[in-house]
């Protein structure tokens, strides 16, 4: 069989598995958050808003299904209500529900919806995932900066509410808020993000490293322990992927900063251990599950031989069981007690896809086939596919998260087509991109989608047409403003011409720009 067909045959595979798993959520659970796969009924887990489906949406349209996204985006318009009293995660929410909104906003010309006049810059699904965001905002009301881990959408924060948060849940949010805020016109979303940034950068050791778990109000570490995995892996995640999205170099500083450290104090053979965040000593040798992630981090700068070591060492776990266990014991080469789930993650597919495009060694791709059998030979149930509770005896937990149909079907479909559009391929020639803007004067989906930890795919391109369109619109507002108001005694020496001020980028036709500024007319004016 040819590479192609492969890759076809592969390809539709996975599409099968997808279908089964999304097909059993909408006859079995919807409306509720999740799937419970082996009692075929469905459980509210992260809040209350039909969470599978906005964490499919997208992933509709990556498997190039435009009606069924036409009909899920009007559907949740019409049903999710983010005005109500349920305590939810405002980490979980914030990757999971607006990352899905934005994404599926950003993708929805695609998909062959309907666009508002200056799209991306508006939008229902731009207004629904500001909507959801918005209710996080309380949250972020403190002295520190740093933010609540639960949010009531309806009342804000509780009282009661712990100040006890971990790193990830404090340094996750600069991707899609940095994104709504371009988009919307409206700082205060970025804003919130970057000062939680700043605030936990502040409370890193004298050697350069971060705890698990901190105290907001205080800012002291309640957990010292000092890794990339569960607590704190997003958090270097978005450093990284916000620096490569904003262009920003104080969060890719942020970021290599921390690296030295990590590479100093908790990397042994190519396996990152958990040590004591001021000292530096070995408090736990294990390897988790979420870590998986590091080597396509590690690839997107350029750290390549790291990389494809470390994942060498992550896959060797997978081929003991079928699976990654949440932990695994790296001086006893087994699982931890307690730990031996497997809950469908994503991350060593993220990881795969991230260097197969970088290397293009067919390793990624065996790697990606024995996923596939693994998980239809392990885990496929009549209704969907079910949470490994025990990789040794391969026993079932009766859940199937959200971003089994979010991040680890599409990962697993994008490492089997490097053409598609994400990775900024050619198969769709000359509708690779779209226009955007009022008048089409942003190019967008050129390529270099940013992944939000959830697998939600956001185009840095459309934040700077918006934030652009945002600008001009504000100097055209105060040019109009000046021009309309009469002069005031004394502003200028008589005879004094007064410099108008010069727009950037312009949203009209150049002679219309300069006739606003009163220096050209055109002939039909």
């Amino acid at each position: 069989m040819s590479a192609a067909s492969l890759e076809i045959t592969l390809s539709q595979r996975i599409k099968s598995m997808f279908y089964h798993a999304y097909n059993s959520y909408l006859d079995n659970a919807f409306p509720y958050d999740e799937l419970r796969p082996l009692t075929c009924d469905g459980q509210d887990t992260w809040g209350s808003f039909s969470l599978t489906l906005i964490d499919a949406l997208d992933t509709l349209l990556v498997l190039g299904n435009q009606t069924e996204f036409q009909r899920v985006a009007t559907l949740l318009q019409d049903t999710v209500d983010f005005d109500i009293d349920v305590n939810a995660s405002v980490f979980e929410t914030n990757i999971r529900v607006v990352g899905g909104l934005l994404s599926a906003h950003l993708l929805s010309g695609r998909a062959g919806l309907e666009r508002e006049i200056g799209w991306p810059c508006a939008g229902p699904l731009l207004r629904m995932a500001e909507d959801a965001a918005r209710k996080l905002l309380p949250a972020f009301q403190t002295a520190s900066g740093m933010p609540y881990g639960t949010v009531n959408l309806l009342h804000g924060v509780s009282p009661t509410e712990t100040p006890v948060t971990c790193t990830a849940g404090v340094g996750t949010f600069i991707l899609e808020f940095a994104t709504l805020s371009r988009l919307t016109g409206d700082a205060v979303f970025e804003n919130v993000a970057r000062r939680a940034l700043r605030a936990l950068w502040h409370t890193r050791s004298d050697i350069g490293l971060v705890g698990n778990h901190i105290d907001i109000m205080s800012k002291k570490w309640v957990a010292q322990d000092a890794g990339i995995g569960a607590g704190i892996d997003s958090y270097f995640e978005y450093l990284v992927k916000g620096a490569i999205m904003l262009q920003d170099e104080e969060l890719l500083d942020m970021f290599l900063d921390y690296d030295r450290a990590i590479q100093n104090y908790t990397r042994f053979d190519d396996w990152y251990l958990w040590v004591q965040m001021h000292k530096g000593t070995v408090s736990m040798p294990v390897f988790q599950s979420l870590e998986a992630f590091w080597p396509g981090l590690q690839s997107l700068l350029g750290n390549l031989d790291s990389a494809v070591r470390t994942f060498q060492n992550y896959y060797s776990v997978w081929r003991q069981f079928g699976g990654l266990p949440e932990f695994y014991s790296i001086p006893q080469g087994y699982t931890v007690d307690k730990r031996e789930g497997y809950p469908l993650r994503p991350e060593l597919i993220e990881s795969a896809m991230y260097l197969f495009r970088a290397t293009g060694d067919h390793t990624y791709l065996q790697f990606g086939l024995d996923v596939l059998e693994s998980i239809e030979k392990i885990t496929k149930t009549p209704c969907g596919y079910a949470s490994v509770k025990d990789l040794r005896d391969h026993q079932l937990d009766n859940r199937m998260e959200s971003f089994f149909l979010a991040e680890t079907i599409k990962y697993l479909y994008l490492l089997f087509d490097p053409a598609h559009f994400l990775h900024g391929g050619e198969d769709e020639g000359a509708g690779s991109w779209e226009e955007g803007g009022e008048g089409g004067q942003c190019v967008l989906g050129a390529g270099g989608f940013i992944f939000n930890t959830e697998a939600h795919p956001l185009d840095p391109a459309a934040l700077h047409c918006c934030s652009r369109h945002t600008q001009e619109r504000q100097e055209l507002h105060d040019l109009l403003l000046s021009l309309s108001q009469p002069a005031k005694p004394g502003a200028g020496r008589p005879g004094e011409r007064k410099a108008a001020p010069v727009l950037s980028c312009p949203v009209q036709p150049f002679s219309a720009r300069l006739s606003v500024l009163g220096q050209v007319f055109s002939d039909d004016t």
